[in-house]
């Protein structure tokens, strides 16, 4: 089984009850859950031959913000690097809630957009920094920016969360969606950095 975290052992367990009362045999739950693979933008690691992790995870909520850095913070052995962002014309309430979570689970926090639709880049970032006043962390509105400034930051065994898009592969930029994924970027971030020091 390739999947982290808590909520993956209490998903995987239902499921295996589930099949168990359908007198699934047991074999057969072995054989599949040694064969399951994790859901595309969900807790999904990134690999460039980097000695850092990277983890695109879809968490745009409170709720899934905090229980990812808190899986993350589980193995972390050094430093947790956090880029969340909050989407606009959505749940202004949520945006200094994200913010403060992000900052005080992580060792850096970077701020950034996420899909910010017709609302400007910047309001968004202010009104999530209502929730981690007098605190250390970056604001770059640019996400692309924003992963790179991460991927450079990344020493190694830190861990990188880029939390919020996940699956995504799109920005909504206006009304406009553009081409954007976290795990192209990422990986184009970490081929970069290690071009440069070679």
């Amino acid at each position: 089984m390739k999947l982290i975290g808590k909520f993956s052992v209490y998903n995987v367990l239902a499921a295996l009850a589930a099949c168990s009362v359908s007198g699934i045999a047991l074999e057969a739950m072995i054989h599949t859950v040694e064969q399951i693979k994790g859901v595309a933008g969900r807790f999904e690691p990134v690999d460039a031959g980097q000695d850092f992790t990277v983890i695109v995870d879809y968490s745009h909520t409170p709720d899934s913000l905090e229980n990812a850095l808190s899986t993350i913070k589980e193995f972390a052995r050094k430093r947790v690097i956090t880029i969340a962002g909050c989407g606009g014309d959505r749940e202004r309430g949520k945006r200094p809630i994200m913010a403060k979570i992000a900052v005080d689970n992580s060792d850096l926090a970077i701020l950034t957009a996420d899909n910010p639709r017709t609302e400007d880049p910047e309001q968004i970032l202010l009104e999530m920094e209502a929730g981690v006043t007098g605190r250390d962390y970056r604001k770059i509105p640019d996400r692309r920016e924003a992963i790179r400034y991460a991927v450079d930051e990344a020493e190694s065994g830190d861990i990188l969360l880029i939390a919020g898009k996940g699956h995504e592969d799109y920005q909504i930029i206006g009304t406009t969606k553009h081409h954007f994924d976290d795990r192209e970027e990422a990986r184009k971030a970490i081929r970069a950095r290690m071009n440069r020091t070679n």
